[in-house]
C-alpha cells in the first residue's frame, strides 16, 4: 500500500500537482510534502490540442512538487475534466445466485454489470465509464437501506447506478500526455468527484447539497445526497468569459479586465456599477444554467446544504451572493481551511481537485465504488504493479 500519493489537475490555464504522505491516524487528513504549478500550454476548454505541450507543462508542475517534496514521483492519480464529462443512469436486475436466496457479495457487482449492459448506446459510443456509482438497491422490489445488500434473502437483486462517462479519446490523450512526462498513471477520476472530498463535509454529502466548481471555460457540479453522488454536469462557461464581458463591455485589455475581475486594479477609473453589472450579468447565467439541472433532476431549491463553490472563478467579488440570489439556496465559498483540510497548505480552493485526488488513492474511491471480487487477471496486475515499485 502507498505511503505516498501523488495527484495531478491539468486545467485550462494551470496545472496543479500535489504531493501527499498518509497520516497515521485514517481520521486525519494526508500531509502534503509538497505542490508544483505550472502554466498549461496545449488545452482548450480542458480538451488537449497539443498532447507534447500538455507533456511540457505536466513535467514542469511535478518537478517543482517533486523538489519541494525531496521525493522521486514515478506513478500520479490524474483528474480528467472538461466538457467532454457526463452522466448516464440505468437499471439492472439478477437472480440471485445461492440456492438458499441468500444475497452475497457476488450478486451486487453482477445486478451492476446488468445495469450498465442496459445502457443506451449513445451513452458509450466513443466514451468510457470511469465510475460505476450504484444509488439505489431493491431486493424483490423492496428498496435497501444501507451500502449492501448482503445477507437479506430475496429472489431477485435490482440496482439503479449512475455511471460517470467521458469521452475516451479525451482520457487516452491526457494519460498519454502525464505518460510522455514519465509517469504512470495508477487511476483516472472524475474532476468534480475528486473536488469533492476536499470541499465538502460528511453533513454536507449527507443533507444535500451541489458543489460548483468554476474554472477558466468551464463550469463543473456534482450533487449529493445521501452521502452519495447524484448528479455530474459540466458546461462550457467559465471565468474567462467574465473577463472577455468587461474587455469587451469596458474596452480595455483582457489583462486590465483580468484585473478589474480578481479586484487587484485600485482606483480604478472605470464606474463601479458598470463593473459589478457585467460581472452580475455573466455570472447570473452561469448559475441559471445550474439552475436549470437541479429543475430537470427534481432538486432546484430542495439542497439544505445549498451550494458550495470552488475553483478559481469563486474568487471573483460577489459570485457567492449571486449564486445565493439565482437558486434560492445557501451559498459559500469552499473554505480548505476549515474542517478535513484543516492541515493542508495550500493558498486556495482551486487545489481542491489534486488534493482530493490524494485522497482518492489513500482511501481507494471512498467505497463511492463498488467492484467485482478480484479475478486471476486482477490479481496478476496488482501483483505487476507492486513488484514495480522496487524497480529502478
Amino acid at each position: 500500500m502507498n505511503n505516498i500519493v501523488t495527484g495531478i489537475d491539468i486545467g485550462t490555464y494551470h496545472v496543479k500537482v500535489v504531493i501527499a504522505e498518509r497520516a497515521d491516524d485514517p481520521r486525519v487528513p494526508p500531509r502534503i510534502l509538497g505542490t508544483g504549478y505550472a502554466e498549461s500550454r496545449g488545452l482548450r476548454q480542458g480538451y488537449i490540442v497539443s498532447i507534447p505541450e500538455v507533456s511540457r507543462s505536466v513535467a514542469a508542475a511535478v518537478a517543482q512538487a517533486s523538489k519541494a517534496a525531496r521525493v522521486k514521483v514515478k506513478r500520479a492519480y490524474l483528474a480528467v475534466g472538461g466538457v467532454g464529462l457526463d452522466e448516464a443512469f440505468s437499471r439492472g436486475e439478477t437472480v440471485v445466485e445461492r440456492g438458499d436466496s441468500e444475497i452475497t457479495d457476488r450478486d451486487l457487482p453482477r445486478a451492476i454489470k446488468a445495469s450498465e449492459a442496459a445502457l443506451p448506446p449513445s451513452a458509450t459510443l466513443n466514451r468510457k465509464i470511469l465510475h460505476t456509482i450504484p444509488l439505489k438497491l431493491s431486493v424483490d422490489g423492496t428498496r435497501v437501506m444501507g451500502r449492501t445488500p448482503a445477507g437479506m434473502k430475496g429472489v431477485r437483486l435490482s440496482v439503479e447506478t449512475l455511471f460517470i462517462t467521458c469521452l475516451e479519446r479525451h482520457v487516452h490523450d491526457l494519460v498519454a500526455a502525464v505518460e510522455d512526462a514519465g509517469l504512470e498513471v495508477e487511476d483516472v477520476v472524475a474532476a468534480p468527484l475528486a473536488a469533492s472530498f476536499i470541499a465538502l463535509t460528511k453533513m454536507q454529502k449527507r443533507v444535500g447539497c451541489v458543489l460548483a466548481n468554476i474554472g477558466a471555460e468551464t463550469l463543473s457540479i456534482i450533487v449529493f445526497e445521501d452521502n452519495a453522488p447524484t448528479s455530474l454536469k459540466v458546461f462550457p462557461v467559465g471565468a474567462s468569459d467574465i473577463t472577455n464581458d468587461l474587455a469587451l463591455g469596458l474596452r480595455i485589455s483582457p489583462e486590465e479586465a483580468e484585473g478589474l475581475k480578481s479586484g487587484a486594479v485600485l482606483g480604478s477609473t472605470y464606474p463601479k456599477k458598470k463593473v459589478d453589472d457585467l460581472i452580475a450579468r455573466r455570472v447570473g447565467d452561469m448559475f441559471r444554467l445550474v439552475e436549470a439541472h437541479l429543475k430537470k433532476i427534481g432538486k432546484d431549491e430542495l439542497l439544505p446544504a445549498g451550494i458550495i463553490l470552488t475553483g478559481g472563478g469563486s474568487a471573483v467579488q460577489s459570485v457567492a451572493d449571486l449564486a445565493k440570489a439565482v437558486l434560492r439556496l445557501p451559498s459559500r465559498t469552499a473554505a480548505l481551511a476549515e474542517g478535513t483540510a484543516a492541515k493542508m497548505q495550500l493558498r486556495d480552493s482551486s487545489w481542491a481537485v489534486a488534493y482530493g485526488l490524494t485522497v482518492w488513492g489513500f482511501s481507494e474511491g471512498g467505497e463511492l465504488e463498488i467492484h467485482e471480487p478480484s479475478t486471476v487477471s486482477e490479481t496478476l496486475r496488482s501483483l505487476w504493479r507492486w513488484f514495480k515499485k522496487f524497480l529502478p
